[in-house]
């Protein structure tokens, strides 16, 4: 896992001797495009000898100067931590995003910081990207200010799919619709959410498809429906079936609930912390006429899923058991 150290309002935690090769975001997701930034920033820090280094804001920014367009992030902070060592990042920034931080100046921002804290070697920032006061930190004034400043700066392109930019916007609302299949080519992996199991009202049970009943961390939720997954137990992913929504079958219930019957498994997961990703989309949820009508929509979910994972290449592919 990376390094992480918070900076400003009295939390830095240790001094920064070594050059580093930084970029700077939200990078909400750690989609394709991330990735290709994270790319170049590992690939130049390893070629001059420097430490790659990302530069992150907590809370989201927009939370703070306009919170009611403020998006749902796609990932925890500790997901996303996590998610950059696994990318090669040494060390992650962290800044407290405030009113006070906001009105700083790009330019005394990339001299204070950048340079005199971080020793930046090279900076490179995602296309569109833009920091400081009023949003003028863009990659015109990034370059400018570098040729003073003593440090290379450049723009990383853009990932695109289909024709589109890809980006966190998309990725969500992708989600939103149920298409998973699209979110996971732009993240270049399977969505996934983690949360504690909690007890729910045990129906699985009854329907002899016992499930785990997961409380999301995350705040972005694929649309209610029936989903093939896979569910990490004990450090292996599980082939698994998750039905996201208000069961209409039991009653009106208006809670969603995310609910995971895993394949060939046995245990006690109550009070464990589990992830789930989401591999593809089978139906939406639907109300059903009596419980046995149910259970047997349920045998065919299950069957569908089993013919999924035995497809070629998924099993290897996902390292599932």
């Amino acid at each position: 896992m990376a390094s992480l150290m918070r900076l400003f309002h009295g939390t830095d935690n240790a001094a920064i001797t070594r050059p580093t090769v930084l970029t700077l975001g939200v990078f909400d997701g750690l989609h394709l495009g991330h990735q290709r930034i994270m790319q170049t920033v590992v690939e130049r820090a390893k070629a001059t000898g420097a430490s790659p280094t990302v530069i992150t804001f907590e809370p989201h920014p927009r939370a703070v100067l306009h919170p009611e367009s403020a998006p749902p992030l796609l990932q925890t902070f500790d997901q996303k931590i996590e998610a950059l060592g696994v990318l090669g990042i040494e060390q992650t920034i962290v800044i407290h995003f405030d009113q006070k931080f906001a009105q700083i100046r790009a330019q005394d921002f990339l001299r204070d910081v950048v340079v005199d804290r971080l020793h930046a070697k090279e900076v490179y920032l995602g296309r569109g990207f833009a920091f400081g006061h009023n949003r003028e930190g863009h990659i015109d004034l990034l370059r400018t200010v570098s040729q003073h400043l003593g440090f290379f700066a450049d723009e990383v392109s853009e990932v695109r799919l289909r024709g589109c930019r890809i980006s966190s916007s998309r990725i969500r609302e992708h989600l939103l619709q149920g298409r998973v299949n699209l979110a996971r080519r732009m993240l270049g992996r399977p969505y996934g959410v983690e949360g504690r199991v909690t007890r729910g009202a045990e129906r699985g049970q009854q329907l002899s498809f016992p499930t785990a009943n997961l409380h999301p961390q995350n705040r972005v939720i694929p649309l209610n429906g029936v989903y093939i997954t896979a569910t990490l137990i004990d450090g292996q992913w599980r082939r698994s079936v998750t039905n996201i929504g208000t069961r209409p079958t039991f009653g009106d219930e208006t809670t969603t609930s995310v609910e995971s019957f895993v394949l060939d498994w046995s245990g006690d997961l109550y009070g464990d912390v589990v992830r789930v990703r989401f591999l593809h989309r089978l139906r939406a949820e639907q109300k059903f006429n009596s419980i046995d009508e149910l259970k047997t929509q349920i045998a065919r979910d299950v069957s569908r899923a089993k013919v999924y994972f035995n497809r070629r290449g998924v099993r290897s592919s996902l390292v599932i058991t």
